[in-house]
């Protein structure tokens, strides 16, 4: 071939196979929020998977402008074997997924239940002013929950329930995760829960379980501190950058003495874990949790014990819950809710839509609900239910 000929059909291969690589890289720095984000970056492993993909997209341009010769060969392959390195390594690094898998979420303990038992003399479950217009005597249906939903659906069967056809065992509490095992099962007739996590979703599909989710009520997820950390607020991005492995120090939110943040974490079954990748991440990545920075913060204490912890004379830590159980069933004095946007997770607020991160509340059925499950989901949108919602704590449809 004619190299005077060929040199312009070369040099035009070398520049578009340069700015595709370049166009490549801006797109994947724009989709995961690097360019707008960039001062946010405030950690090595945040910076990372941006990195590779600068790193990743300079080898291409090298690779596309070497001159090709014996004497280059060893340079080009040393070239290729970064760029497909990076590219092998960012899904990893957007994870920020580099840990031996050690203690960073916390089950712990949780409140007492007993206290909110339907038919307890002094329980503390919400009861109705009124005779209720539905009356269950037989068939009842078995009900399981999460553990933050257990008042509520324990006055819809003081409500609604007879007493003497009424056994424990009717309405049970096995958290969000075993109640989605329950209702995928055909333990449970009715379960009452946040929506489900991609696992749960699957071990569905997998069982044949058709799900049906029948919203009964709002709720509001929240964010807490410690009580003595100065921050009040956070934007929707600081929170995205937080949980995405961007941000990891408070001083980049404005609090200079707060070093590290501790981000506790929950399990990926539980119902506030699926609150933070379903109502605040939408589709970001999540990075996986970190270890704690000293094995002396590990506890047996729940999310909302932890999150009050002093580490080097400050509560550096934040978490995240639902505000009825953040606030009323387990509040902890030593912590406080977080604004976002400016605005507080008050019920005014989750009305108007303010305060952004709202999800529903559902009652599950496998398959549409039949017989004395329907009568029960029905009365439970009915104003009656509603109006038991609203007086548990929870914000009515």
């Amino acid at each position: 071939m004619d190299t005077k000929k060929s040199f312009p059909m070369i040099l035009c291969a070398r520049i578009l196979v340069t700015l595709a690589a370049w166009a490549g890289a801006v797109a994947l720095l724009w989709k995961f929020e690097y360019l707008s984000q960039w001062t946010q970056v405030d950690n090595l492993l945040g910076a990372l998977p941006a990195a590779l993909v600068v790193v990743g997209a300079a080898c291409v341009t090298a690779l596309a402008w070497i001159r090709y010769s014996k004497r280059a060969a060893p340079v080009a392959v040393f070239l290729a074997a970064i760029v497909a390195t990076s590219a092998a390594l960012f899904p990893t690094a957007l994870r920020c997924d580099w840990w031996i898998k050690g203690q960073t979420t916390y089950a712990g303990d949780s409140p007492d239940l007993t206290l909110y038992e339907p038919f307890r003399e002094d329980t503390l479950a919400a009861s109705l002013n009124e005779e209720p217009a539905l009356r269950l005597s037989a068939d009842l249906p078995a009900l399981d929950g999460a553990t933050a939903l257990y008042p509520l659906y324990s006055a819809f069967v003081r409500a609604v329930y007879d007493e003497q056809a009424y056994s424990p065992e009717k309405a049970v509490c096995t958290n969000t995760a075993g109640a989605y095992r329950a209702i995928i099962s055909g333990a449970a007739d009715v379960i009452f829960v946040a929506a489900p996590s991609a696992s749960q979703r699957k071990a569905a599909e997998e069982a044949g379980a058709d799900l049906v989710f029948t919203p009964i009520g709002r709720e509001a997820f929240v964010f807490v501190a410690g009580k003595t950390n100065p921050v009040q607020n956070l934007t929707r991005q600081q929170i995205y950058n937080i949980y995405s492995g961007k941000t990891a120090r408070w001083s980049t939110l404005g609090w200079k003495e707060g070093g590290e943040i501790i981000a506790f974490r929950r399990p990926e079954t539980s119902g506030s874990e699926s609150g933070l990748v379903n109502l605040v991440m939408r589709g970001r990545q999540v990075a996986a949790p970190r270890p704690l920075p000293d094995k002396s913060l590990v506890g047996t204490n729940s999310l909302m014990k932890q999150v009050a912890v002093r580490y080097n004379g400050v509560q550096p830590a934040l978490g995240y819950s639902y505000r009825y159980f953040a606030q009323t069933m387990y509040a902890n004095p030593e912590t406080k809710l977080l604004s976002v946007d400016g605005f507080a997770p008050t019920e005014e607020n989750i009305r108007s839509g303010g305060y952004p991160f709202v999800g529903k509340i559902y009652a599950v059925t496998r398959g549409a609900p039949q017989g004395n499950a329907k009568l029960l989901v029905e009365w439970i949108l009915s104003p009656q239910g509603q109006s038991l919602v609203k007086s548990t704590g929870y914000t009515p449809l």
